[in-house]
């Protein structure tokens, strides 16, 4: 190993090292009580996020498409400890819902501590093949939806003093191949969010932003996507959904889970070739 990569390798564990150390600690009790509305939440990490805020004691008010599956997590998070496990069925394509869902939960809670932006349209994995319909329809639920209902949760969360917390992904920061649409309305994402966060932060506003960049996760829909496609390891569900309430909730602007996926994103800019030749030899793929 040459010395440059060992300093390399160094800096970056001394990075990582001194972040982690200066992260603000998480204090459970503090979202005993808390009212939280938690969009996607039927299944995968959005379901897991209502389960670990069940645990803490939170008021919740859920949404996803399946009422009936919305049902089923409710009652659960009320026997793990919710002190109230509220939902609303809901489509984020509509024009309509999305405001319709938070105008719900004010009334329910009495005001909102958090509104958790989870929820994403399905989407194929596959090679873009000129579908702009279907491009344009995903960017309505995974980007309008989530300016609507942040508009219109502001004032309340200025008032609580709470926080908006936004769930991203790396491939909102790296484009990869077969996710074309996909990708495009989490860089959408990444981008409003970065600029309203530094636009709350010259107000002075009381609220916090939290953009969370994930990695591949053990999701159901995204374990059959990938199969067979690539190697590349995925991560719990149940792990990530605890780390981005931590991250909203001791309001820190960001999260990378797990915690490499931020030396990869870096790597595009430091290495951009060898990053590409990686990316592109990371899919078993036969034109």
């Amino acid at each position: 190993m040459g010395t440059f990569t060992k300093i390399l390798l160094a800096s970056i564990c001394v990075a990582f090292i001194a972040v982690k150390w200066s992260a603000p600690s998480f204090n459970p009790e503090s979202l005993r009580g808390a009212r939280v509305l938690l969009t996607g939440a039927s299944t995968g990490i959005g379901e897991q996020m209502a389960y670990h805020y069940a645990r803490f004691g939170a008021q919740l008010v859920i949404t996803a498409r399946r009422e009936k599956v919305l049902q089923q997590v409710a009652e659960k998070c009320l026997s793990l400890g919710a002190q109230k496990a509220l939902y609303i069925a809901a489509d984020m394509g509509s024009e309509s819902d999305p405001e319709k869902v938070v105008d719900f939960a004010r009334e329910k809670l009495g005001g909102l501590d958090y509104l958790v932006l989870n929820h994403i349209g399905p989407s194929p994995f596959s090679m873009w093949e000129g579908n702009v319909e279907h491009v344009r329809w995903l960017m309505k639920v995974n980007f309008f939806s989530y300016i609507q209902m942040a508009w219109k949760a502001l004032d309340s969360l200025e008032q609580s003093k709470g926080s908006l917390v936004i769930v991203s992904s790396l491939l909102g920061k790296m484009p990869s191949p077969f996710v074309a649409p996909y990708t495009s309305t989490k860089f959408a994402v990444n981008g409003f969010f970065g600029a309203l966060y530094h636009e709350l932060a010259m107000r002075k506003s009381n609220v916090s932003i939290s953009i969370c960049t994930l990695g591949l996760i053990d999701t159901d829909s995204a374990m059959e996507k990938v199969r067979g496609v690539t190697d590349v390891p995925a991560y719990p569900a149940t792990d990530a959904a605890l780390n981005i309430i931590i991250t909203g909730a001791t309001r820190q602007p960001e999260l990378f889970y797990p915690w490499f996926t931020h030396i990869v994103n870096l790597s595009k800019d430091w290495i951009p070739s060898a990053t590409s030749y990686i990316i592109q030899n990371s899919y078993k793929y036969d034109p």
